[in-house]
């Protein structure tokens, strides 16, 4: 009895001594109460604290989509008169191999690859290599050849150098259909004018030349899953052509190409690749976009006897890799850059 008496006791000390603190606490939260302290609130002690907030990178478009070009509604074509040579031009430009690759089915005379590899969805997509403004800018002098050119000539420079192939024959069936649907998009594109987000993007140039070995991290990173790790692609199940097609190698373009100008390279990815960027939702920087094409135009591919190109030598673009130049600069340089002090020295010397 005497020892749950003095626990009894004992807890009713402990109960005591516990009411008598919280007493003395809010009688001093009352003394400063009305004494004028102000008590720090929850929230001013929450703020206090640091916060590691995470930063979202924001995407910026490379342009405005309201201005850029857009190809005429396809639903339009079957009330033009040529309507049938229109629709198997886009079937030519979409599917390229299927008809004229190594197993094609009218000739064999390219590498697999389509137009729309490097021409995208046909020629129709904004800053997508498309044909917007060829139409209304052809025939027009070329630099390249010295010489004016028809759309038939530019349609077979592209077969004989990104698609390392042989030229169509200028009446035949099928240049008859690519020159039908080429017209056919740039039917509303007054003559002499180019519509903004025709061709390529220009990406802006960098203080440094192009590093093929951070490129090399790119490809890996971002291209390598469609394109494969060693630039090969993914051909299609029939042999009939590419899913994604060759960067490099024995069935990729020449070096005559215009993607092997690092400008060109550098533009068509910045505003169209990984799978899944756009222009308005671009996903490599330009350094990125720079270094990559560095890393693709440094590997092996087809060669091409360019000794015709470029008759005036003084209007080789900046990027052109081949010499002679009309100025000091070294093939390396106008490959890879840096770029500024090359495109410098040719505004000074007009």
């Amino acid at each position: 009895m005497m020892q749950q008496f003095v626990k009894l006791v004992t807890l009713l000390v402990g109960l005591l001594g516990l009411v008598t603190a919280l007493v003395g606490v809010v009688g001093f939260v009352v003394f400063l109460s009305y004494s004028g302290v102000q008590l720090p609130a929850l929230s001013e002690k929450e703020e206090s604290i640091p916060q590691a907030i995470a930063e979202i990178p924001v995407v910026t478009a490379l342009a405005d989509p309201a201005e850029m070009w857009r190809a005429p509604d396809w639903a339009t074509v079957e009330a033009e008169p040529n309507a049938a040579d229109i629709k198997y031009g886009k079937e030519l430009v979409a599917n390229t191999s299927e008809y004229l690759g190594p197993k094609g089915k009218v000739k064999a005379i390219s590498n697999g690859m389509n137009c729309q590899n490097c021409h995208l969805q046909a020629g129709t997509v904004p800053l997508g290599n498309n044909y917007g403004a060829v139409f209304s800018t052809y025939p027009k002098m070329r630099a390249r050849s010295g010489t004016e050119e028809d759309i038939q000539k530019r349609i077979n420079d592209c077969f004989e150098r990104s698609l390392n192939g042989q030229p169509l024959a200028r009446d035949s069936k099928e240049m008859v259909a690519m020159v039908a649907y080429i017209n056919w998009l740039g039917k509303d594109v007054p003559k002499g004018e180019t519509p903004k987000g025709s061709g390529i993007y220009e990406v802006p140039l960098l203080d440094r030349a192009a590093d093929p070995a951070k490129g090399k991290l790119v490809y890996e990173n971002q291209c390598q899953s469609c394109h494969a790790a060693d630039g090969q692609g993914m051909p299609k199940p029939d042999g009939t052509g590419y899913l994604y097609p060759p960067l490099w190698g024995k069935n990729s373009y020449n070096h005559g190409a215009g993607l092997y100008r690092l400008s060109r390279f550098a533009g068509y990815v910045r505003a169209n690749m990984p799978l899944g960027a756009s222009f308005e939702n671009p996903i490599l920087t330009d350094e990125e976009a720079w270094d990559v094409a560095a890393f693709v135009n440094s590997m092996e591919r087809p060669g091409k006897d360019l000794s015709k190109d470029w008759p005036d030598i003084s209007k080789k673009p900046m990027d052109h890799p081949f010499g002679p130049f009309a100025d000091e600069f070294t093939e390396e340089q106008h490959k890879f850059g840096p770029f500024k002090p090359i495109q410098e020295a040719k505004a000074k010397s007009k």
